[in-house]
């Protein structure tokens, strides 16, 4: 009973131990890199417009309209590109599905060859071949993840990724343009904002990194800072030149 319970409290240790970050960062990463993007590219665009000395009325209909531009540019982009990507997965998928239905045996001997070179032994790596080709799907899942490294049941939804970009995007470039909406004709309460805004997604996007929170997010302050002070020193010399 003892060994048994020594031994249930080492893999416990082993488990807690053995647990790795999310690499791929999951839905966060986009979800946190887009908004930051939105926040970032708006908050220069203000930024710049209002180096110019315009009006009140000019920065928020720029904020406004570089929020649905960047937003909409966005989605489309992602669904044009997920959609792509997916189709082409489907395209070899299709190849792979044709080739096990006309040459099942070939096929068997393929995943057999590729077991024996990972260091199964050549006569048990034919064994499994032949049972895990006993399921056509199954099969196609197998070749599609070996060969090409991708899993048939999970692929992206061009819809969900591109709902997704707008709504992240959106949200980041609404925020330097929250305090315009609620009558701030200075800029400094944006830039306020947007600065918290930007510290705050470095903070989280740590999550996904070996990086601290504070590390990340005073990076990304320092990035998005210098964004918004070149565009706001070439929108105050365009504007003074162009007047």
């Amino acid at each position: 009973m003892a060994i048994i319970e020594t031994q249930a409290a080492l893999h416990e240790a082993h488990r807690d131990n053995h647990t790795h970050r999310d690499v791929n960062g999951g839905w966060l990463r986009p979800a946190v890199f887009g908004a930051m993007d939105g926040l970032v590219s708006n908050l220069a665009l203000m930024t710049g417009v209002a180096g110019g000395s315009v009006s009140h009325q000019t920065i928020v209909i720029t904020g406004l309209a570089g929020l649905a531009a960047g937003a909409f540019s966005m989605a489309a982009g992602e669904y044009t590109s997920v959609a792509s990507q997916r189709e082409l997965v489907e395209a070899e998928l299709d190849v792979e599905r044709r080739e096990l239905r006309k040459h099942p045996q070939d096929e068997e001997n393929e995943l057999a060859a590729l077991y024996a070179a990972r260091g199964v032994e050549p006569e048990l790596a034919r064994e499994v071949a032949r049972q895990l080709s006993r399921d056509p799907e199954q099969a196609l899942e197998i070749h599609a993840r070996e060969e090409l490294g991708i899993d048939p049941g999970d692929l992206p939804s061009p819809l969900v990724a591109a709902v997704s970009s707008f709504g992240s995007f959106a949200l980041g470039a609404l925020l330097p343009v929250l305090p315009f909406l609620f009558g701030v004709t200075a800029l400094w309460p944006t830039l306020l904002l947007a600065l918290v805004g930007l510290f705050g997604c470095g903070a989280v996007v740590a999550k996904v990194t070996a990086r601290s929170w504070l590390y990340s997010g005073l990076r990304q302050l320092a990035l998005g800072g210098a964004a918004a002070g070149v565009t706001y020193a070439l929108g105050s010399l365009f504007g003074t030149a162009v007047g």
